[in-house]
């Protein structure tokens, strides 16, 4: 495929290829940009940033609704695409396919809400005479960085909120899942959307991603990815606008009146999907000593029972990770904890660039796999006597995107919202939910910043403050 900058679709001479997960197959290539493109895609931003400020709200959601509307009713060669670039099982990229969907039409619906507010001036002390309303305007240029892990929904949360805002974007898709992010500006162009305002560059991040991420003429940065990139970026920006979707080692507190089975289907649905590779996946249980037996029991049983394998064959259940690096780092990350003490229950084993599902019992909190962010198929176990102690293994951490509990105890269920460092807290379920509306965003070194459309389009636009001195 071809990239699309300055207004059409561009080839160059030196290509990247882009490699199915599974089998190594090549399944399409890419153009490598370079500085030169990055300042045609800042020009041609530009140009598109004035266009998209003089359209009508109403005729910015014409067009993103049906954007919506078309990735609807092509959600089966998405899904496909998503499937054959990032290795994730179809089923779960048909879901991701028609969330996508879902995300651009909520995105243009909030191009018809731009709205201020009347500020109430003379309700301050001698104030008189005086009229004050808020505007919000465009922010004129977003640069969008997306990460491998969901190439066509993350992509679509920053192009559809920056559009509906009047925004122009740039994308700069993950270099190894870039097919998604071009068919879904195809689509964009398709419905009528200005040629210079939506743009998509493909090529190395330390190129491309530094580029347009130091360029003054760059208003807003949306970024999602790990959490020492986000560092960069922001180190590279300087006074811009940033939102920060970044890791986690998200925590799930099992409590002793917990039903053990439920408890293993959630930590089972959100722990393993697209092989652990979720910014939200349940990567740490801490279990109540009352249940730590029957949970790991009902547990261990669960996740034997996930099928590994290609991801385009229905019985598949987890297929596997974006590279063999990743798997052997998770592999090495397994080895170490048992090494110190843990104990391996079931999986353990790689295969390529699949690694099984792997299941660790005895993890202390000094463990890689505990500490850090193992973006991978394995949650670790760990052992608590109390809900004190729960809640502060749960915020022994840097990170802050998202946590759960699961108790049928109010009181318990209150102290985890209170308590737990969290952008996300969820009750009664895995780490690993999100409804695309809801505002979403971490704490501490997870980021700043929310996303959902609503949300983003606030992030994506400034506020002007307008005063009316009225005659007496």
């Amino acid at each position: 495929m071809r990239m699309h900058i300055g207004g059409e679709w561009v080839d160059k001479p030196e290509k990247i290829e882009v490699l199915n997960p599974f089998d190594g197959s090549v399944v399409d290539t890419i153009p490598r940009g370079d500085h030169d493109d990055v300042e045609t895609a800042l020009k041609t931003a530009e140009r598109g940033a004035e266009i998209m400020a003089k359209m009508t709200g109403y005729e910015r959601y014409e067009i993103i609704h049906k954007v919506s509307e078309m990735m609807s009713e092509r959600t089966e060669e998405l899904a496909r695409i998503i499937t054959l670039e990032e290795g994730k099982i179809l089923a779960e990229a048909t879901m991701e396919a028609g969330r996508a969907a879902e995300i651009i039409a909520l995105s243009a619906e909030e191009a018809k809400r731009l709205y201020g507010e009347v500020i109430p001036l003379e309700g301050g002390p001698g104030v008189k005479g005086k009229l004050g309303f808020t505007v919000r305007v465009p922010c004129g240029i977003v640069v969008g960085i997306s990460p491998f892990n969901f190439p066509l929904h993350l992509v679509c949360h920053k192009v559809g909120p920056a559009l509906a805002a009047g925004n122009a974007i740039i994308v700069k898709p993950a270099t190894d899942t870039p097919l998604s992010a071009l068919k879904l500006v195809e689509l964009f162009l398709e419905a009528g959307t200005p040629p210079e305002a939506i743009q998509c560059l493909t090529g190395s991040g330390s190129v491309i991603g530094d580029g347009l991420c130091a360029d003054r003429r760059v208003r807003k940065i949306t970024f999602t990815g790990s959490r020492d990139i986000g560092e960069r970026i922001c180190h590279t920006a300087g006074l811009k606008r940033v939102t920060m979707e970044l890791g986690s080692n998200s925590p799930l507190i099992v409590m002793p009146d917990a039903d053990p089975e439920k408890v293993a289907a959630a930590a089972a649905a959100s722990g393993y999907s697209n092989a652990g590779q979720v910014c939200i996946s349940t990567q740490r249980v801490i279990a109540h000593e009352g249940i730590y037996g029957d949970f790991l029991d009902a547990f261990k049983s669960t996740v034997e029972d996930i099928s590994t394998g290609d991801p385009l064959d229905t019985p598949t259940k987890m297929g596997p990770m974006i590279r063999e690096d990743d798997a052997i780092r998770v592999s090495e990350w397994v080895d170490e904890a048992v090494s110190d003490g843990a104990e391996l229950l079931t999986g353990g084993e790689r295969n390529g660039q699949i690694y099984a599902p792997t299941l660790v019992a005895n993890v202390k909190p000094e463990m890689k796999i505990s500490y850090d962010e193992i973006f991978g198929p394995v949650v670790g176990v760990t052992k608590v006597s109390n809900i004190d102690d729960a809640i502060a293994l749960a915020n022994d951490t840097n990170y802050g995107l998202s946590a759960a509990i699961f108790t049928e105890n109010i009181d318990w269920a209150m102290r985890f919202v209170r308590e737990v460092d969290s952008g996300n807290l969820m009750v009664n379920w895995g780490t690993q939910w999100r409804a695309d509306l809801m505002p979403y965003g971490g704490l501490k070194e997870s980021g700043m910043g929310k996303e959902g459309p609503k949300y983003a389009v606030q992030e994506m636009t400034e506020t002007k403050m307008a005063i009316f001195h009225l005659s007496e």
